[in-house]
């Protein structure tokens, strides 16, 4: 394969990929000026650049928004299972709600020779990768939450101690009022962005984008019952 139909076939991730990589040094270094400034208005000496990028201050801010965005796929992947929203190419047609037969999944008798093993396989190989993307982004943001909340606690009890007070524990932050108003500004700003989509794909169109139907097709009908 050459090196230009490499980029082509993976174009799509490896952009945001680049924009991620991006951000997040971008993130790294604002955060970094950022903290030397509360440094010299307090007074205190300065910390080194990779000091910053390994202190739970960074962690905490990189992790509260890996695990709404995660938490975001995960529910929307498992609504859009039993859930259907008519007019949107972000949801099934009206009554093909729920799990859908073997044939219609390809598994079992019904895959072609190169699905991939385990969609042939039967018993417990065949229900865990019929699930891997749910169980995925589902681990993925339990793992992103849990480091939030420990990092969040670190810091937490780090401005207890500059104001003389007693640090948190970790079962103590995480029911504050502190951990749910960062943890929930993230939240209700995935779920409107997942809602607006949903909605707005039933009567805006975007050329050539896989996320829109067609530009002609009607309102009430969605990518799929288009084709």
């Amino acid at each position: 394969m050459t090196m230009r139909r490499l980029l082509r076939d993976n174009g799509l991730g490896l952009f945001f990929l680049l924009l991620f990589l991006l951000t997040l040094a971008g993130q790294s270094v604002a955060g970094y000026f950022r903290q030397l400034e509360e440094l010299a208005e307090h007074g205190q000496a300065a910390t080194g650049f990779v000091a910053f990028v390994l202190s739970s201050d960074f962690i905490v801010d990189v992790a509260e928004n890996w695990q709404s965005e995660f938490l975001q796929f995960f529910l929307f992947i498992a609504a859009t299972v039993w859930l259907v929203q008519r007019g949107s190419p972000e949801s099934k047609k009206p009554g093909s709600e729920g799990l859908e037969s073997d044939a219609d999944q390809l598994v079992g008798e019904h895959a072609p020779d190169d699905a991939p093993a385990w969609a042939k396989a039967s018993g417990w190989r065949r229900a865990v990768y019929g699930n891997s993307l749910l169980i995925v982004m589902g681990a993925v943001f339990v793992l992103s939450w849990t480091v939030q909340s420990m990092a969040g606690t670190i810091v937490a009890g780090e401005e207890a101690a500059m104001h003389g007070m007693t640090a948190p524990s970790w079962g103590e932050y995480v029911v504050s009022a502190d951990f749910w108003d960062r943890t929930l500004q993230n939240w209700q700003s995935e779920f409107l962005a997942v809602g607006t989509m949903v909605a707005f794909s039933i009567y805006l169109r975007q050329r050539g984008s896989a996320e829109s139907k067609p530009v002609g097709a009607p309102h009430n009908v969605s990518a799929v019952e288009s084709e």
